[in-house]
C-alpha cells in the first residue's frame, strides 16, 4: 500500500501517516495538490490519497481524471465539516475522515482498500486448483496471461501472483487497455518528454517505468490497437522502452502479466493481435473459472459480502434464508461475482427482521432459471417499511389497491401493480441515494450501476422538479450540471 499524504493539517496529516505507516502502508507527503500531481508524473506512484479538505480536491480530481491516475482520494478535515466535506464527495473524494486521526478508522480505510484489490475467497474445488497452479508459478518472473469473463476476478488473481511473488514489496501497476483512447495509451504506457505533443507540459513516467522492479499488469490487452502492439512487442523481447518524444531508450526490468475476456487466439486468426506478441505474453495461462462453475464459492462470496456490506452501513449482518441462497444457486451470474457483490449488497438494505430473504435478492436478467423461484419473488414482495420504501419510495401509489382483509395492508406487489418501471426505478434510485446520505458513487455501486448514468438519471429528475438528496442529508434541487 502506498499512501500519498497531501496538505498538513496542523500536523494531523502527519499523525495519520504515522498510523498509516505502523500498520504497514509506504508514505510520502507533499504540500499541494501541484506537488501531488508532480509525484504522481514523476512515477512515484500511490495507491490511496490522503488530501486536507482545505486544498482544492475538486482541482486535484480534474486532474487526475485528465491525466488517467485511477487513484481513489480519501478527504481529511479538522472535526465535522458538513458542507465541505459534502463539497469534497461531489468534486470525486470516496470518503471524508474526520481529524485528529482514529487509528481504527485510519486502519479500516487502508484494509477496503487493500481487500478490494487483492481479497480472494473461496471453497469451491474448480477455485483451489485455479490457485495452487497459481502459487506454482507465481515465484517465477514468467509472463501470465489471466483469461476469464468479465467480474470473474482476473486482476485480482494478477495482484495474487504479484503478492505471491519475489517483487511483492516493489510496485504493482495496473493498466486497463480498453478504457484509454489508443492515442493516449502509447504516452501512458511509456511516457513522453515535455512537449512532445499538445498537453505534455511536463515530462510524464509511464507504467513500464513506474512498475521497474516490480509486475505490470495489462489489463484487458486484446483491446490494444495492432499499431501500439508492435512497440509493446519490442518492449516485452527487449525489456527496453522509448518515452513519446524521447530519443534515449530506457531500460526496465518488470515481470508482465496481462488479462482478457475474449479468447486471443481467435483474436489472433482475425488479424486483431499479432501472433508474435500472444506467444511471447502466453507463457502461461491462468483460466478464471465463471461464478455459476464454481457454486460452493456463491455461499461464501454471498456471506462475506453480507458482512462487508452490513458493516459499511452500520446494520447487525443479517441471515439468508434457505430460499434466497436457493435463488443465488440457480441463477446465471452472467456479472459473475461483480454482480454477486452489488446484489448482496442490496440484499444487505432490502433485509427485514435481519433476515435476507427471497424478495431482498432482486435478481435482475431473464437467466434465472426456475419459475416457481421466480413466483416467488413475486409473490413475497417485500411488506417492511424499509423494503417497501425501496420498491416503492415511501409513496402512495397513484392507482386503487386491492380491498384489505380484515384490516391489514395490501400486499406490496399489488402496490407495484399498474406503476410503470420508470417510475418504480426513479423511486430505487432516490431512495438508495437518501440511504448513502447523497453519496452518488455508494449509491451506484448498490444499484449496479455507472456512476455517470447515475448523474444521468439524478438530472432528469431534477429538471421535472424532483428534490435530490445531496452530501450530508440534505435534500436540494439539483442544477442541470449534476
Amino acid at each position: 500500500m502506498r499512501l500519498l499524504i497531501v496538505g498538513s493539517l496542523e500536523g494531523h496529516m502527519i499523525t495519520a501517516g504515522k498510523i498509516a505507516f505502523e500498520k504497514g502502508a509506504k508514505v510520502a507527503t507533499v504540500d499541494d495538490v501541484d506537488q501531488a500531481m508532480a509525484s504522481l508524473r514523476t512515477g512515484n506512484g500511490a495507491d490511496l490519497l490522503l488530501v486536507d479538505i482545505g486544498l482544492d480536491i475538486d482541482k486535484l480530481c480534474k486532474h487526475l481524471d485528465a491525466e488517467r491516475f485511477s487513484v481513489p482520494v480519501i478527504a481529511c478535515g479538522i472535526g465535522t465539516q458538513p458542507s465541505k466535506a459534502g463539497d469534497a464527495i461531489r468534486s470525486g473524494a470516496k470518503e471524508y475522515i474526520p481529524l485528529p486521526p482514529d487509528a481504527e478508522l485510519i486502519a479500516a480505510v487502508l484494509a477496503a482498500v487493500t481487500e478490494e484489490t487483492t481479497s480472494l475467497i473461496y471453497k469451491d474445488p474448480a477455485t483451489a486448483a485455479v490457485l495452487k497452479l497459481a502459487e506454482q508459478i507465481a515465484p517465477s518472473d514468467a509472463s501470465v496471461l489471466v483469461t476469464g469473463e468479465s467480474g470473474t476476478g482476473k486482476e485480482v488473481m494478477s495482484r495474487y501472483l504479484h503478492t505471491k511473488s519475489k517483487r511483492a514489496k516493489r510496485n504493482f501497476i495496473s493498466v486497463n487497455c480498453a478504457a484509454i483512447p489508443e492515442n493516449l495509451l502509447e504516452s501512458e504506457l511509456f511516457g513522453h518528454e515535455k512537449g512532445a505533443f499538445t498537453g505534455a507540459i511536463s515530462r510524464r513516467i509511464g507504467k513500464f517505468e513506474e512498475a521497474n522492479g516490480g509486475t505490470l499488469l495489462l489489463d484487458e490487452i486484446s483491446e490494444m490497437h495492432p499499431r501500439l502492439q508492435a512497440k509493446l512487442l519490442r518492449a516485452v523481447q527487449e525489456r527496453e522502452i522509448d518515452r513519446v518524444g524521447g530519443n534515449q531508450p530506457i531500460k526496465v526490468d518488470i515481470r508482465l502479466l496481462a488479462t482478457s475476456n475474449r479468447e486471443l487466439e481467435e483474436e489472433v486468426k482475425k488479424g486483431n493481435f499479432r501472433e508474435d506478441l500472444y506467444f511471447r505474453l502466453n507463457v502461461v495461462t491462468i483460466e478464471m473459472p465463471a461464478l455459476r462453475d464454481r457454486p460452493l464459492d456463491i455461499q461464501i462470496l454471498a456471506d462475506h459480502f453480507l458482512g462487508k456490506y452490513a458493516e459499511s452501513n452500520g446494520v447487525a449482518k443479517p441471515e439468508i434464508t434457505p430460499e434466497a441462497m436457493t435463488q443465488l444457486m440457480q441463477h446465471h451470474w452472467r456479472g459473475n461475482v461483480r454482480e454477486l457483490e452489488n446484489t448482496m449488497h442490496r440484499a444487505v438494505l432490502l433485509s427485514r427482521d435481519n433476515l435476507v430473504g427471497p424478495e431482498a435478492i432482486m435478481l435482475t436478467g431473464s437467466n434465472f432459471a426456475p419459475a416457481a423461484a421466480a413466483q416467488t419473488v413475486v409473490t413475497q414482495a417485500p411488506t417492511s417499511t424499509a423494503a417497501a420504501q425501496a420498491y416503492g419510495g415511501g409513496q402512495p401509489s397513484s392507482h386503487p389497491t386491492s380491498p384489505n382483509v380484515g384490516g391489514s395492508e395490501a400486499p406490496v406487489d399489488e402496490k407495484l401493480v399498474g406503476r410503470t418501471v420508470a417510475d418504480v426505478e426513479k423511486d430505487l434510485i432516490l431512495n438508495t441515494l437518501e440511504h448513502c446520505l447523497g453519496n452518488r458513487t455508494h449509491a451506484a455501486n448498490i444499484l449496479g450501476i455507472s456512476i455517470r448514468t447515475l448523474r444521468n438519471k439524478l438530472k432528469i429528475y431534477s429538471e421535472d422538479g424532483t428534490a435530490i438528496t445531496s452530501p450530508g442529508n440534505m435534500s436540494e434541487h439539483l442544477s442541470p450540471s449534476v
